[in-house]
């Protein structure tokens, strides 16, 4: 299967650095190409269906409904 549109508009393209694995959900750090850290949590099922391991080129899609900022 390849996906040849989508309305996501936010889209990394990195590798997987590091994978966090977990019994039920996991953390995938994506490293772009530019050294931005994208974390996605993620099922680990979904973790293994990809077939996602360290060194992995990946797209990450970024949809957000809301995006919140916080003063310091």
């Amino acid at each position: 299967m390849s996906i040849t549109a989508i309305n996501v508009r936010n889209q990394f393209r990195g590798t997987i650095k590091e994978i966090i694995e977990g019994p039920v959900v996991s953390e995938v750090d994506v490293q772009t190409p530019s050294g931005l850290i994208v974390t996605s949590v993620i099922t680990t099922r979904s973790v293994k269906e990809l077939g996602l391991v360290p060194g992995k080129d990946v797209v990450a899609l970024v949809k957000s409904t809301e995006v919140s900022i916080a003063t310091l």
